[in-house]
């Protein structure tokens, strides 16, 4: 949902919206109890999200801007995943129908777009409930209204949306019993912040807000909370359906009383068609009925459930960080955090102690330090011969870990998994930039207390006395033409100019690049810096 509707900035906007999902995927997926406590929101959204990447990649370069975006739209819409991605598809698709009606986006436009989404969303849901993504959606359709009738600009009636959207999902606890319980917000309109925020960036260079979430309750387990204990369906039924609107109206007639979170979304005689049930026949039949159903999913939560808790049970995380943000990143993602600084470096024993308190069957290590790489491989050789699987990547920095963390999934296969974060962390080009306690010899030449060093892939590569300089010739050294996504990491004294300089920079010479920055609080390093 980009100011501009054509292909390039869609393209940006669409990754954008995906990587920031991607990002916290983890943390979303731990909130999620609604409708069902099977852990998978934030990963149905973000590979929702992706399948309509996938196809703009895929589209022709002299595609037109409503060509785009109906090609976005349809790829969501088919590769939509659970009853979060469903809606989220449909949000997404009503809104950018809207949008490309118009030549130019004005803030009444806006209005017209988060009005239609919200309106196509609830009408998709069978039993439409508050305290969901659905009021999420509301809140924000509401707040772009009132920021458009006090004459405020595009970019601000998103960044209101946002913020709407925001309050709403901290008060959602408040209106389901079944949130209150757990201690959590509504998952699916975690996402759905995520993505305003995500839009918000792209718009108009804002920092994502820090959203609630809530710390789940000790005393409540998540499995016990609803569908698992046998009170509710037992069956997700999931299929794409070639048919008629009228068709589909009487589909929903029909799937109603069968049981519960239908969700059926799309046009044009493709829709994708969510509900649960005890039936899983019934649902397919009466898909039949309609049209013509296909790629359908059936998955009982039950061993949905079984197989996220033997994964969490079987395969922990362990990564060493400095820094109490880099502590609290690491454990949003789901690892455990092993501190150390440079007055408190990890020792041998305490690497060794780490992974051996650890119930779990398997174990990858992030050392994040070159000289933390030997003591971790020599903890795990113990642990292994405890029968242990035990796999120690050879990362190097901090950011290289953020990156292996943003794609682990407990439910893939152990070797699988070792190889996508091994990629992650190798893919993610790093440096850093600090200040010389002591004069010496650097690759860069000499050096002097209060020179201004950048570090390039480990090297100390840079000297000079402005940091901004230094920052900015490191992200040269570091390809950040050719990349993506830059990482930066903000380490204690960090003055904010360093930060809003490099931001400006890289909007000014290479507007593609998403810029995510973390408040890492790490000593002697001003900033880690990561290329992808």
């Amino acid at each position: 949902m980009p100011l501009s509707l054509d292909p390039p900035r869609l393209r940006h906007w669409a990754d954008v919206c995906a990587q920031s999902v991607a990002s916290v995927r983890s943390e979303i997926d731990a909130l999620n109890v609604f409708p069902v406590p099977d852990s998978d929101t934030g990963t149905n959204v973000y590979l929702t999200l992706q399948a309509g990447c996938d196809a703009l990649d895929a589209s022709a370069d002299d595609v037109s801007a409503e060509e785009a975006a109906r090609a976005y739209a349809r790829a969501v819409l088919v590769g939509a995943r659970g009853n979060s991605g469903v809606i989220v598809a449909e949000l997404l698709r009503a809104c950018l129908e809207s949008l490309t009606q118009h030549e130019t986006v004005t803030p009444r436009g806006l209005t017209a777009a988060f009005d239609a989404a919200t309106a196509a969303a609830y009408a998709a849901v069978g039993d439409p409930q508050e305290g969901t993504i659905l009021t999420v959606a509301r809140a924000a359709a509401d707040g772009a209204e009132h920021a458009a009738e006090s004459g405020c600009s595009p970019r601000q009636v998103i960044e209101v949306a946002a913020d709407a959207a925001r309050e709403a999902l901290a008060a959602t606890p408040g209106q389901m019993e079944l949130l209150a319980r757990a201690g959590v917000v509504d998952a699916g309109g975690r996402a759905l912040v995520v993505i305003l925020d995500a839009t918000a960036q792209v718009v108009s260079g804002r920092r994502p807000v820090p959203a609630p979430t809530f710390a789940p309750a000790p005393t409540v387990q998540p499995a016990a909370l609803d569908h698992a204990d046998g009170e509710g369906p037992s069956y997700e039924v999931m299929y794409l359906l070639d048919a008629s609107s009228e068709a589909v109206d009487v589909l929903r007639e029909t799937l109603a009383p069968l049981g519960d979170s239908l969700v059926i979304v799309g046009d044009e005689g493709l829709w994708n068609v969510h509900v649960h049930v005890d039936d899983v026949g019934a649902a397919i039949e009466a898909g039949i009925m309609a049209g013509r159903p296909h790629r359908i999913q059936a998955t009982h939560f039950g061993e949905q459930s079984r197989r996220v808790d033997d994964s969490a049970h079987r395969r922990v995380i362990v990564s060493a960080v400095t820094g109490a943000g880099l502590a609290e990143l690491t454990r949003a993602a789901g690892a455990v955090a092993v501190e150390f600084s440079a007055g408190r470096p990890l020792t041998t024993a305490q690497m060794s102690q780490a992974l051996h308190i650890l119930d779990a069957e398997e174990v990858i290590v992030l050392p994040n330090r070159s000289g933390h790489v030997r003591p971790f491989e020599a903890a795990a050789k113990e642990l292994r011969d405890t029968g242990a699987r035990v796999a120690v990547l050879p990362t190097h920095a901090q950011v290289q870990a953020l990156a292996a963390l943003a794609v682990h999934d407990p439910g893939r296969d152990f070797d699988e998994d070792v190889v996508a974060m091994s990629a992650a962390a190798a893919h993610a080009k790093h440096g850093a930039v600090t200040i010389a306690n002591e004069s010496g010899i650097t690759m860069a030449g000499p050096c002097q207390v209060g020179d201004v060093l950048g570090v390039v892939g480990g090297d100390f590569a840079v000297i000079g006395q402005d940091q901004l300089a230094v920052a900015r010739e490191v992200l040269t050294r570091l390809d950040s033409s050719g990349a993506d996504m830059v990482t930066l990491v903000v380490g204690e004294g960090c003055p904010d100019e360093l930060v809003s300089g490099l931001e400006e920079h890289l909007a000014a010479e290479q507007p593609h690049v998403d810029v995510i920055v973390h408040d890492g609080g790490q000593e002697k390093y001003t900033l880690f810096i990561a290329v992808e």
